[in-house]
C-alpha cells in the first residue's frame, strides 16, 4: 500500500522571510510578552501551550508543520515518505536523518542516541509524560548509525508522524536528562529549567512564572541566524497589558495569544506601534465536562480519577442540558468577532475530519429544563436551584483568569442558573493553571472542579494524536504525575477501538470519516466536551518587527531564527 502524498503532507521546503541580518545578533534584542508565564521548559512536562511554545526557542522536533500546514525538516535531513525510502512500503517503520553537524548550545554533537533517548524518555512507563500520544503505537525507536534511527510500530501508521514532529514532541540532550527518567522527571529542576537545545536561543535565566532571558545559540546551525543577540519572554498579567505593551507603548516587538473582545483591538491598533497578525486552525475553546468527582471530601489522590464517577455529570442528560443553555453565537460575538465561528466540533479543521455536527448552535433553554426534569432534578424547596435525592444541582466552573473567559463565564453562569444549576465560578492565574505543577491543586489536569474552560489545538493537519489524546490509559492520575492528556477522564473502550483504527487507516477519506465519529462520540454522542469557539489565533508584532509567520499547525513563534528588525 502507498501513502499518498496528500495524507502525508507536502515536505516542502521552507519559505523563510527575507533575512534583513548581515550576521548572527547584529538586530540587538527582541521581546515577546505572553501574558501566561512559562513554568516549566520542558514540554514534556507540560501540556501548556505557553510551556510548549516558550521551550520551542530552546529545543526542537526533527521537523515542523509550517503555516499552511506542510511538513517541512527542522533537525532531519528531509521529511520521509514512502516516495524517498524513508516511511517503509508496509508503513510499519519511518527513518529519520539528521542533518550532518548538528551541534547542542553546549558544542557537543547531536546523534541518533539523542533521538532515541528521547523516545525512551517520554514512553517510560513509570513517568508522566504529557505529550505520550505521540508516540502511540510505537514498538521500538532503533538507532541505525550516528545519524539515523528508524521507528517500528506495532502495525501500518498510515501518518506516521507522531514522534519527533511539531512542538510537543522535540528532542531533548541524553548528557543533560539522562539521569531524569521516569519518577525522577519533575524531580529536575536545573534541567527542566534550562535545557541544552539546538534552537536560535540559549537560557541564560529562567524565573518560573516570570520572565525568560536567552540569548543567540553560538553552535545554531545557521551561521547568520538568529538576528537578534538577545530574547527577553515575559510572562504574566493579561492580554490587555500584553497588547498595550506592544500596540501601544512598544516595549515588547510580540505579544502572544491576544484573547480579546473585537472593539478591544480595534482600539488598540489606533497606538500606531503594532498591527494584529491572525490565522485560524484548529484552536477551539470549550467547555470539558469532569466524569469524575472533585470533591475534596475524598483522600488525596482520589479526587478526579477514575476510582469515583461524578455523582451528577455522569449523567449524560445533565451533560445535554449544560449544553442546550448556552448561546454560542453570543459567546463568539462578544469575545472574537471575525476571530471565531461558534462550533460544535473538537476538531474544526481541516474540512476533511470536520463533522457536519451542528446541534448545539442553537440555544434551547425550555428543551434543557425539560431534559433536566426527565433526569429527575426538580426544585423542590423553591430556591431556584434544582436537587434530587437530597443533592443539590451545583457546580464549580473554572478557567485561567483572562477578560473574554470571564465574560463568558458570567454569561454561562447566567444560563445555568436560569435553568436551575446553581454555579459557582473560579479563575485562575494562567500560569498556574496551565503550568502542570503535580503538587499544585489548581493545574487544568488535575481538574479539582465540575466544569472547566480552556482552548488547545493539534500540530499539523492529521488529529490522529489529539483524538488518542482521549483513550482510556491517558487519563491524568497520581500514578503518571497528573500529566495525561485526557482531561476530563472520558473512558469508551469503542472509542478506543477506533482510534487504533483510525492508526491502521491509509486511506484519506476513510481517515476522515473515522475522524468525524471520533469527534462526535466526545460531543455530540456524549456531551464530555462542549466545544464553544472555533478561535483564530491572535498576536501582536511591532511594526519594525519583520519575518513573523504566525502559524496555527504549530509553535506559532516557530520561525524565530528568522525574525529580524526592519531598519
Amino acid at each position: 500500500m502507498k501513502l499518498k502524498t496528500t495524507l502525508l503532507g507536502a515536505a516542502a521546503a521552507l519559505a523563510l522571510a527575507p533575512a534583513a541580518m548581515a550576521e548572527r545578533g547584529s538586530d540587538g534584542h527582541v521581546g515577546v510578552i505572553y501574558w501566561q508565564a512559562p513554568s516549566i521548559l520542558n514540554p514534556y512536562l507540560s501540556g501548556g501551550t505557553k510551556d510548549l511554545e516558550s521551550s520551542g526557542l530552546i529545543i526542537e522536533p526533527l521537523g515542523h508543520y509550517d503555516e499552511k500546514g506542510n511538513l517541512v525538516p527542522a533537525l532531519a535531513a528531509e521529511i520521509p515518505t514512502v516516495e524517498n525510502g524513508g516511511v517503509s512500503e508496509d508503513l510499519k517503520s519511518i527513518t529519520w536523518k539528521l542533518k550532518p553537524g548538528l551541534l547542542w548550545s553546549d558544542g557537543s554533537p547531536v546523534t541518533s542516541a539523542d533521538v532515541k533517548f528521547t523516545a525512551d524518555y517520554c514512553m517510560n512507563p513509570d513517568g508522566g509524560c504529557a505529550s505520550l500520544a505521540n508516540f502511540e503505537g510505537v514498538k521500538s525507536v532503533d538507532i541505525v548509525d550516528d545519524l539515523t534511527v528508524k521507528v517500528s510500530f506495532n502495525e501500518p501508521k498510515p501518518n506516521p508522524y507522531g514522534p519527533f514532529m511539531g512542538n510537543k514532541a522535540p528532542i531533548i540532550q541524553m548528557a543533560q536528562f539522562k539521569d531524569c527518567t521516569g519518577a525522577k522527571a519533575p524531580e529536575c529542576t536545573d534541567a527542566n529549567f534550562g535545557p541544552i537545545g539546538t534552537g536560535p536561543f540559549v537560557v541564560d535565566e529562567f524565573k518560573p512564572n516570570d520572565v525568560v532571558t536567552m540569548s543567540a545559540n553560538p553552535h545554531y546551525r545557521d551561521p547568520n541566524k538568529p538576528a537578534f543577540a538577545t530574547l527577553t519572554l515575559k510572562g504574566g498579567g493579561d492580554a490587555m497589558s500584553a497588547a498595550r505593551a506592544v500596540m501601544e507603548t512598544g516595549e515588547y516587538d510580540y505579544a502572544w495569544n491576544l484573547q480579546l473582545a473585537p472593539d478591544v483591538l480595534a482600539k488598540l491598533a489606533e497606538g500606531g506601534k503594532g498591527e494584529i497578525v491572525t490565522a485560524f486552525g484548529s484552536l477551539v475553546e470549550r467547555l470539558e465536562v469532569n466524569l469524575t468527582d472533585p470533591s475534596p471530601n475524598l483522600p488525596e489522590g482520589e479526587r478526579s480519577t477514575t476510582k469515583h464517577p461524578h455523582p451528577f455529570l455522569s449523567d449524560l442528560r445533565v451533560r445535554k442540558a449544560l449544553s442546550m443553555a448556552i448561546d454560542r453565537d453570543l459567546l463568539t460575538e462578544i469575545g472574537y468577532g471575525k476571530a471565531g465561528r461558534p462550533t460544535c466540533n473538537l476538531v474544526p479543521a481541516p474540512e476533511i475530519y470536520r463533522s457536519d455536527n451542528t446541534d448545539c448552535l442553537k440555544q434551547d433553554i425550555e428543551g434543557a429544563k425539560a431534559l433536566l426534569d426527565e433526569a429527575g432534578w426538580k426544585d423542590t424547596d423553591g430556591d431556584g436551584v434544582r436537587d434530587k435525592d437530597g443533592m443539590k444541582l451545583s457546580l464549580v466552573y473554572q478557567t485561567s483568569t483572562n477578560a473574554v473567559r470571564q465574560d463568558f463565564q458570567a454569561l454561562i453562569k447566567q444560563w445555568w442558573e436560569e435553568i436551575g444549576v446553581e454555579t459557582e465560578l473560579r479563575n485562575i492565574n494562567a500560569s498556574v493553571y496551565f503550568g502542570g505543577d503535580p503538587g499544585s491543586p489548581d493545574t487544568f489536569q488535575k481538574f479539582y472542579a465540575d466544569i472547566e474552560m480552556y482552548a488547545n489545538n493539534f500540530d499539523g493537519t492529521d488529529p490522529q494524536s489529539y483524538l488518542a489524546q482521549r483513550t482510556c490509559a491517558k487519563a491524568p492520575g497520581p500514578d503518571n504525575q497528573w500529566q495525561g492528556e485526557n482531561i476530563n477522564r472520558f473512558c469508551d473502550p469503542a472509542y478506543d477501538k477506533l482510534v487504533e483504527e483510525l492508526g491502521r487507516t491509509g486511506e484519506l477519506s476513510k481517515r476522515g470519516e473515522i475522524g468525524k465519529k471520533l469527534n462526535d462520540m466526545l460531543t455530540k454522542d456524549s456531551y464530555s466536551v462542549l466545544p464553544l469557539v472555533d478561535r483564530g489565533n491572535v498576536a501582536a508584532r511591532a511594526k519594525s518587527l519583520g519575518g513573523v509567520i504566525l502559524n496555527p499547525w504549530d509553535n506559532s513563534i516557530w520561525n524565530v531564527a528568522d525574525w529580524y528588525r526592519i531598519k
